[in-house]
């Protein structure tokens, strides 16, 4: 799902973002760069995450078939990892959980031109949502893969020999995209953009997860 023009105060966000900085590194390898949670404490950035919620909530209602939703984590993050710092595991699409009931929301705040999010299918086991009953196929399949052909240097980028890209999302601030948090994805992260730590100079996003509750 793609809203455009979601909150009609993107600069005003990201100078909340601003204000957060520095943000400490990711804990996990997960993430490329460096997050900072978002929690009650941080009243403009919590407004705002609350604020979002509110007004996304008709959209993933009718968009995804849940009466509510429970946020369970949101944060403001930037991509600061080089392409040549990249370990193997970030040089791959990647999935948020198995858990068929969790969405992402991911806000455009300050984007450089060409980057986005894509969807992709794993080629060997035509996996593209990744559930429990699949998760273990998927895993053994990618790390055989992983480790008898090592991905390349950089980020994902288009279609490869092990995953097909199915969808991609163009990158524009004050975007708000959702999706299941199972589906394939990547980053799409041009390699000549400022890989920088600093909120004001990289590529900035705002990051939730919520859990959606069915009727």
């Amino acid at each position: 799902m793609i809203i455009d023009d979601f909150s009609g105060a993107v600069e005003e966000i990201a100078r909340i973002a601003d204000s957060l900085a520095p943000f400490p590194p990711v804990a996990s390898i997960s993430y490329p760069g460096v997050r900072r949670m978002i929690g009650p404490a941080d009243k403009q950035a919590h407004a705002y995450v609350m604020k979002s919620c509110e007004q996304a909530a008709p959209f993933i209602g009718g968009g995804f078939g849940v009466s509510s939703f429970d946020l369970t984590e949101a944060s403001f993050s930037v991509v600061s990892t080089p392409p040549s710092a990249l370990q193997p595991v970030q040089r791959v699409p990647h999935f948020d959980s198995p858990d068929q009931n969790l969405l992402a929301m991911l806000h455009y705040l300050r984007v450089p031109e060409g980057s986005g999010t894509a969807f992709y299918r794993h080629r060997s086991t035509g996996i593209e949502r990744v559930s429990n009953d699949n998760h273990g196929e998927l895993a053994a399949s990618a790390n055989r893969e992983l480790t008898d052909s090592p991905p390349g240097p950089g980020y994902f980028s288009g279609s490869g020999t092990f995953f097909e890209q199915i969808f991609s999302v163009e990158a524009v601030p004050d975007r708000l995209i959702i999706y299941h948090g199972s589906l394939l994805h990547s980053g799409v992260i041009p390699s000549g953009m400022t890989f920088s730590a600093d909120p004001r100079e990289g590529r900035l996003t705002a990051n939730f997860f919520i859990r959606g509750v069915s009727e």
